[in-house]
């Protein structure tokens, strides 16, 4: 869900595209960890839209299991093509004492595609969708996972979201009483 939140305010007139270029797509990659042990990962501008349309396809496999409908065939294709991709291989290094893991690619943007498909495929397949929830807060499309014991958590973030619609709420009610 973290890839699907590079495109943010959705439901707004100004959305906002969090990867609008390959220098971002690296940023990103290397900060979601899906790069695991890669210092520098090629992406050009095919790469950049493969990885959207990767996006895209998991937000709409996402919605549509949210809703109880059938997955987008297009949309499976998408992301299990990109699950079959080639994977980051583990290995122990050598030469250094204790103990650690290497991990490699000969494409580490393909790979870090498989890791991110595999991902969303293990999160439409063992979450219940009523978990998979969408942000409440009017500008926010972010979806997130309902970890909380209650299942009614109802935004991404309460430090964010939820604590602007509270004091928003809390303003308005201050100016009807007055």
């Amino acid at each position: 869900l973290n890839l699907v939140a590079t495109f943010g305010k959705r439901h707004s007139t100004a959305p906002v595209e969090c990867l609008p270029d390959v220098a971002a797509v690296r940023r990103w990659l290397r900060a979601a960890g899906a790069l695991p042990g890669q210092r520098d990962c090629p992406v050009d501008a095919r790469g950049r839209e493969s990885l959207i349309e990767l996006r895209e396809a998991i937000h709409r496999i996402v919605l549509a299991t949210r809703a109880g409908r059938s997955l987008p065939a297009d949309d499976l294709a998408t992301v299990n093509t990109a699950s079959a991709g080639p994977e980051f291989v583990p290995s122990l290094p050598w030469g250094r004492s204790g103990r650690g893991v290497t991990w490699t690619s000969s494409e580490p943007f393909a790979s870090a595609l498989t890791l991110l498909a595999r991902d969303a495929i293990d999160l439409v397949a063992t979450v219940p969708a009523s978990r998979i929830k969408e942000c409440e807060h009017p500008d926010c499309s972010r979806m997130f996972v309902d970890e909380s014991q209650s299942g009614r958590r109802r935004w991404c973030s309460m430090q964010a979201c939820g604590n602007h619609v509270k004091v928003t709420a809390h303003r308005r009610r201050g100016a009807t009483t007055r």
